[in-house]
C-alpha cells in the first residue's frame, strides 16, 4: 500500500488492481440515480457529485449496465461526468441484468458478451478497465461453478475487451475456481462490520492472494442503530456511518470501501472517513471485546 498524494480520499493509501492502482476509497454509483424514497434524482446534482468525487481524490468509481432508475443510468451519468475518464478505474459488473420493467435476470454464459458491449456502448469506451462477474440473484450468495461464465469473460480479456477480471457474490470456492481460469484482481461481496461476517476468511485469503477485497453495503447492511458504532463515533466526533467505513479499511490494505450517494455533502463526509484512524480500543470495541 502506497500514499501518492494529499487528496483526502488518498488518505488511505492506494491498492492494485491488477495494472491499475486505485485509492482506497472509491465510489459506488448504484445509489446515484433515485432519492431514499425511490424518487429519480436530479441528473446535475448527480453529475456534480461525481465531478467532486474527483476533485476529492476518488479514482475508482463502481458502475453497472443494470444499475438505473426510470431515464437515469449510472454508466450515462459517468459518461456525461467524467469522459474521458483521465487517470481514473471503472470496474463494472456483468451477469445480472434488467429489463426495462427493472426485472432481474441471469444472463446466461452465452449472453455476456453482449453485457460487455452494453457497458463499453454505455460509457464510450472500447475496453473495460474492471469487470466482475457477479453470480447469484441480488444478495444471494451465487452456488455452483462459475467456471463457464468466468471463461468467457477470460476469452473477451484475451480479445483486449476487458483488462482485469473479478467476481462477485462469492464463497472460496468460487475464488479458486476463477483462479484456475484466469487472474482475479478483486473479489466484491456484502461486508460490512455486522454483515456476512462469514466472509472474514475470504477477506483473509484474498489477503494472501495479493487480491483486493470490496465490499459492498458495508454501511447501508448495517444502518440499525448500534451502541458500539454510536460510542466511537463520539469518541473521534465523527458519524456512524464514518465509523463502519473506517472499519472496512481497516480491515487489511487489500480492502477497499466504494460508499455511494447522490448528495454532496454526504459524499465528502464519506470521503472524510479515508482519514479516520480507528485505535486498538475502537477496534476491539466495534467487534464487541472492549
Amino acid at each position: 500500500m502506497t500514499t501518492t498524494n494529499t487528496l483526502p480520499a488518498a488518505a488511505a493509501g492506494t491498492w492494485k488492481l491488477g495494472s491499475f492502482e486505485v485509492n482506497r476509497l472509491g465510489y459506488g454509483a448504484m445509489r446515484l440515480m433515485s432519492t431514499s424514497d425511490g424518487g429519480i434524482r436530479d441528473r446535475e446534482t448527480s453529475i456534480a457529485v461525481l465531478r467532486r468525487a474527483v476533485e476529492l481524490g476518488v479514482n475508482h468509481f463502481d458502475t453497472a449496465a443494470f444499475y438505473f432508475a426510470g431515464p437515469r443510468s449510472a454508466n450515462e451519468l459517468l459518461n456525461r461526468a467524467l469522459a474521458p475518464y483521465d487517470d481514473l478505474v471503472l470496474t463494472t459488473k456483468v451477469g445480472p441484468g434488467r429489463d426495462f420493467e427493472g426485472t432481474f435476470h441471469t444472463a446466461r454464459p452465452d449472453q455476456l458478451r453482449a453485457q460487455v458491449e452494453e457497458n463499453l456502448r454505455q460509457l464510450g469506451l472500447d475496453h473495460l478497465d474492471v469487470v466482475n462477474y457477479r453470480i447469484g440473484q441480488n444478495l444471494d450468495r451465487g452456488e455452483g461453478s462459475l467456471a463457464e461464465g468466468f471463461g468467457v469473460l477470460a476469452e473477451l480479456r484475451e480479445a483486449g475487451l476487458i483488462r482485469e477480471l473479478g467476481i462477485s457474490n462469492v464463497g472460496p470456492e468460487h475464488l479458486t475456481e476463477a483462479l484456475a481460469i484466469a487472474p482475479v484482481v478483486c473479489v466484491q461481496n456484502q461486508y460490512g462490520l455486522t454483515a456476512r461476517r462469514e466472509d472474514d476468511e475470504l477477506v483473509r485469503m484474498c489477503a494472501e492472494r495479493g487480491i483486493a477485497f470490496v465490499p459492498f453495503f458495508a454501511v447501508a447492511s448495517g444502518a440499525g442503530e448500534d451502541a458500539r458504532v454510536a460510542e466511537v463515533a463520539r469518541r473521534h466526533d465523527v458519524t456512524p456511518a464514518q465509523v463502519r467505513l473506517a472499519w472496512t479499511l481497516h480491515q487489511g490494505p487489500h480492502v477497499l470501501a466504494i460508499p455511494g450517494t447522490g448528495d454532496v455533502a454526504h459524499l465528502e463526509q464519506n470521503v472524510a472517513a479515508a482519514a479516520l484512524e480507528l485505535t486498538g480500543g475502537d477496534l476491539a470495541t466495534l467487534d464487541g471485546n472492549g
